[in-house]
């Protein structure tokens, strides 16, 4: 187990020098930042991903970026997690590929788990502490220390802490 887990961060650290290779200050990651296997990242032109110290990536996430991603220290990812910045404008019914793009920041907190199978969409605020349950898709403002799931369907509580 050790071995893999070695191999993993060896990887990561490897894809890190070469995304900043491809994406230069566009992207800027924290110290300690790293992921499984098939971590994607994808930013457009004047875009800017930024991932604080200490976030992990399970397999199969990605992020795409055409204005601008931001997610706080010590956040995990669960597997196959997706988040947008943006969105295809759909007002004519044809021609969909030619109508553009919307676009919203996203911001996710610090530590906040997000969990496997979440879709983060354009315009979405996350703030600190938040949990966002499997299969979500996410839009809007999650106010601080919330848990959102999909049982049975969408809702969102306080997180209840203890010491």
């Amino acid at each position: 187990m050790l071995i893999y887990k070695i191999l993993f961060h060896i990887a990561a650290a490897i894809k890190k020098v070469w995304l900043k290779l491809i994406y230069g200050n566009a992207v800027v990651f924290g110290k300690g930042v790293t992921w499984r296997s098939h971590f994607h990242l994808a930013i457009e032109p004047k875009a800017k991903v930024e991932i604080g110290e200490h976030c992990f990536f399970n397999h199969d996430c990605s992020i795409s970026a055409m204005q601008q991603v931001t997610i706080g220290a010590n956040t995990l990812f669960g597997e196959n997690v997706r988040i947008y910045d943006h969105n295809h404008r759909f007002r004519q019914v044809k021609n969909i590929a030619d109508q553009g793009y919307t676009m919203g920041a996203v911001s996710i907190g610090k530590n906040c788990w997000i969990c496997s199978n979440v879709i983060i969409l354009k315009g979405t605020v996350i703030e600190d502490g938040c949990v966002i349950g499997a299969n979500c898709v996410v839009s809007g403002h999650i106010p601080a220390n919330t848990l959102v799931k999909m049982e049975p369907a969408y809702t969102m509580s306080p997180i209840e802490r203890t010491s």
